[in-house]
């Protein structure tokens, strides 16, 4: 598989490996794919910059062992120039590492992307919009989180929703093709709102792994999402144009 995907008009709803059954994450995931599910994230904890611990490396190549699966590996860690090209070597399409912990972004965004992996970065809910815009000439990917990072099940913050809708003015005015990502407590009833707003790529964990019909699931939260982000899309006049 190529290690990018560009967007193309069309929301994704990205799977979070955090809500899977740790005891055979590759199990969980092969509903999902059958259903139409092309990209998953799998979110990275090291304890100090978020209070959790999660995934080290080795779960990319056993997740993508004889599976077609973009993997996007998320960095919530305190060390992003240490640890992002150990998981771009690990077989990562995306790595995408936190601006509150980076010294030099510039620098690792360049070296992860002659790596040849695509680069997202992420801000935290108190972080402001204008700290991830003026890297929009550079990146792949822009995360919003819109929960605490550290664990999942948590509650949308709506608040988040204003920040969503400037960086996607910010991407639609700089004529890239950049992933608009939110991250925390999309569900049934969030999943809309943050489409409209903008986002389209869609990271979502309970709401899909912890669901009766997981495929059914992710099935549903697919068509909220393209019916939103339609809308935004409209009255936004929005066009997709040619990555440069």
């Amino acid at each position: 598989m190529s290690r990018r995907m560009a967007p193309n008009g069309h929301p994704e709803i990205v799977p979070s490996m955090l809500a899977a059954n740790f005891a055979d994450l590759g199990r969980d995931l092969e509903p999902l794919l059958r259903a139409g599910v092309k990209w998953a994230s799998v979110d990275v904890m090291d304890g100090h910059f978020v209070p959790n611990l999660s995934f080290g490396p080795d779960v990319l190549p056993a997740l993508r062992k004889g599976r077609k699966v973009f993997l996007d590996a998320h960095l919530m860690v305190q060390d992003p120039e240490k640890f992002g090209p150990v998981f771009a070597k690990a077989g990562a399409d995306w790595v995408t590492f936190h601006i509150e912990t980076c010294r030099r972004p510039r620098a690792l965004i360049k070296k992860l992307q002659g790596m040849g992996v695509g680069v997202g970065l992420a801000i935290k809910p108190k972080t402001r919009a204008e700290e991830l815009i003026k890297y929009l000439d550079v990146i792949d990917l822009a995360l919003v989180m819109t929960v605490e990072p550290g664990f999942g099940g948590q509650g949308f913050l709506t608040g988040m929703l204003p920040k969503v809708r400037k960086i996607r003015e910010a991407i639609d005015r700089s004529g890239r093709k950049v992933w608009l990502q939110v991250d925390g407590g999309i569900n049934l009833e969030s999943v809309a709102a943050a489409a409209e707003a903008g986002a389209d790529s869609l990271v979502a964990g309970s709401a899909v792994f912890k669901a009766r019909r997981p495929a059914a699931a992710f099935k549903t939260l697919e068509g909220l999402a393209k019916k939103a982000f339609k809308r935004s899309k409209q009255r936004g006049g929005r066009t997709y144009v040619s990555s440069h």
